[in-house]
Protein backbone atom coordinates (compact mmCIF):
# COMPACT_ATOMS: atom_id res chain seq x y z
CA UNK A 1 0.00 0.00 0.00
CA UNK A 2 1.21 3.43 -0.92
CA UNK A 3 1.70 5.84 2.34
CA UNK A 4 0.18 8.93 2.88
CA UNK A 5 1.09 11.99 5.27
CA UNK A 6 -0.94 14.39 5.90
CA UNK A 7 -1.57 17.35 8.28
CA UNK A 8 -4.59 16.59 11.01
CA UNK A 9 -5.67 19.39 13.03
CA UNK A 10 -8.17 18.95 15.65
CA UNK A 11 -10.36 21.79 17.19
CA UNK A 12 -12.28 21.78 20.51
CA UNK A 13 -10.55 21.49 24.01
CA UNK A 14 -7.81 19.65 23.17
CA UNK A 15 -5.28 21.27 25.15
CA UNK A 16 -4.53 20.62 28.67
CA UNK A 17 -6.38 17.13 28.48
CA UNK A 18 -3.60 14.73 28.01
CA UNK A 19 -4.62 15.05 23.68
CA UNK A 20 -1.04 15.01 22.32
CA UNK A 21 -0.07 11.49 24.74
CA UNK A 22 -3.40 10.19 23.70
CA UNK A 23 -2.53 10.65 20.06
CA UNK A 24 1.15 9.18 20.38
CA UNK A 25 -0.03 6.15 21.97
CA UNK A 26 -2.70 5.78 19.13
CA UNK A 27 -0.17 6.47 16.37
CA UNK A 28 2.25 4.30 18.09
CA UNK A 29 0.31 1.20 18.49
CA UNK A 30 -1.00 1.34 14.52
CA UNK A 31 2.73 1.88 13.46
CA UNK A 32 2.24 5.32 12.34
CA UNK A 33 5.15 7.87 12.30
CA UNK A 34 5.58 11.42 12.42
CA UNK A 35 4.76 14.18 15.98
CA UNK A 36 2.03 15.53 17.23
CA UNK A 37 2.09 19.18 18.95
CA UNK A 38 0.13 21.96 20.13
CA UNK A 39 -0.79 25.31 18.26
CA UNK A 40 -1.05 28.73 19.63
CA UNK A 41 -4.83 28.82 18.08
CA UNK A 42 -5.64 26.27 20.57
CA UNK A 43 -5.90 23.21 17.92
CA UNK A 44 -3.47 20.10 18.02
CA UNK A 45 -1.29 19.40 14.69
CA UNK A 46 -0.85 15.85 14.13
CA UNK A 47 1.64 14.86 10.82
CA UNK A 48 0.78 11.01 10.57
CA UNK A 49 2.96 9.34 7.92
CA UNK A 50 2.04 5.54 6.92
CA UNK A 51 -0.45 3.48 5.28
CA UNK A 52 -3.24 5.14 3.86
CA UNK A 53 -5.77 2.54 6.15
CA UNK A 54 -3.65 3.15 9.36
CA UNK A 55 -3.65 7.19 8.71
CA UNK A 56 -7.54 6.70 8.20
CA UNK A 57 -7.95 4.52 11.48
CA UNK A 58 -6.13 7.13 13.49
CA UNK A 59 -8.48 10.22 12.25
CA UNK A 60 -11.60 8.50 13.31
CA UNK A 61 -9.88 7.57 16.38
CA UNK A 62 -9.06 11.43 16.92
CA UNK A 63 -12.63 12.32 16.17
CA UNK A 64 -13.12 10.74 19.67
CA UNK A 65 -10.40 11.43 21.23
CA UNK A 66 -9.65 10.50 25.05
CA UNK A 67 -12.09 10.90 27.94
CA UNK A 68 -11.55 14.66 29.15
CA UNK A 69 -11.41 16.08 25.33
CA UNK A 70 -14.34 17.33 23.56
CA UNK A 71 -13.02 17.26 19.68
CA UNK A 72 -15.37 19.76 17.30
CA UNK A 73 -13.69 19.10 14.27
CA UNK A 74 -10.98 17.25 12.42
CA UNK A 75 -9.00 18.02 9.25
CA UNK A 76 -6.71 16.33 7.30
CA UNK A 77 -5.34 17.56 3.89
CA UNK A 78 -2.22 15.99 2.05
CA UNK A 79 1.18 18.13 2.87
CA UNK A 80 4.73 17.39 1.05
CA UNK A 81 6.93 16.09 3.60
CA UNK A 82 9.83 17.91 4.02
CA UNK A 83 11.88 15.20 6.39
CA UNK A 84 11.58 11.61 6.62
CA UNK A 85 10.16 10.26 10.02
CA UNK A 86 11.89 7.68 11.86
CA UNK A 87 8.99 7.41 14.98
CA UNK A 88 6.32 9.13 16.48
CA UNK A 89 7.49 12.26 18.32
CA UNK A 90 5.20 14.59 20.57
CA UNK A 91 6.81 18.22 20.42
Amino acid sequence: MPETAPRIIVSGYVQGVCFRYFVYREAVSLGLTGYTQNLPTGQVEVIACGEQGLVNELIDILRVGPRYASVSDVSAEPIELKEKFRNFNIR
